[in-house]
């Protein structure tokens, strides 16, 4: 499998330790993308233009990351990182959580990056800010059940992982003690490790 990717997108993270976790590879191909500007090859292979999108052996394409790690997780004989039956709903929810506190977070990133100053929306970034905090509450209170390793939290590590990224000065740990503990051990694992976000193209 091919994939398009930017080493700081915590989506195409998501994807690069779900294949780590599961022993497939995986073929990166750099398409630096922005809001205002999609890669001519990532709009090939994907209408909407965002990475990740994948691009399979037999030349069929995949986009998103959730479709991307479910087709992963698909290939593989050993444990699944989306269990069977009911235990997949926390998982999914798990999951859903955790993408919209990166959808959140890209959104204040938009604004206080390429937006011109004077067109900011103050209103409109502490609404995003909000939606983290919920979310950081959320996770705080789940942390504890937190156990092993499925898509669930790998979205939740990648997405805590944008967090220190992108906003270092966020002080996340202070009110989450029982999440920052979880998260210190997880991301220990090799899958983390190899894919830290990083501004500078592979």
């Amino acid at each position: 499998m091919k994939l398009f990717f930017s080493p700081s997108s915590p989506y195409v993270r998501k994807v690069s330790v779900t294949a780590h976790e599961t022993g497939q590879a995986i073929e990166l191909i750099v398409a630096p993308t922005t809001p205002t500007k999609r890669h001519p090859d990532v709009v090939a292979n994907n209408p909407a233009g965002k990475i990740p999108t994948a691009i399979l052996d037999d030349g069929s394409t995949l986009y998103d990351s959730r479709v991307i790690t479910r087709w992963l997780d698909a290939q593989h004989s050993g444990p699944k990182m989306y269990p069977d039956g009911d235990a997949v709903w926390p998982v999914l929810r798990r999951e859903a959580m955790a993408d919209a506190m990166l959808d959140a977070a890209l959104l204040i990133r938009y604004e206080i990056g390429p937006r011109p100053a004077e067109l900011r929306w103050s209103g409109w970034i502490k609404a995003q800010e909000d939606k983290i905090r919920s979310a950081f509450e959320q996770m705080e209170r789940e942390a504890g059940s937190f156990a092993g390793v499925n898509a669930g939290l790998i979205a939740i590590a990648c997405a805590l992982g944008f967090i220190d990224f992108r906003f270092p000065d966020w002080g996340w740990r202070a009110t989450c003690p029982t999440l920052a503990a979880w998260h210190a051990e997880f991301a220990k694992r090799p899958s983390m490790q190899a894919t830290m976000p990083s501004d500078l193209a592979r």
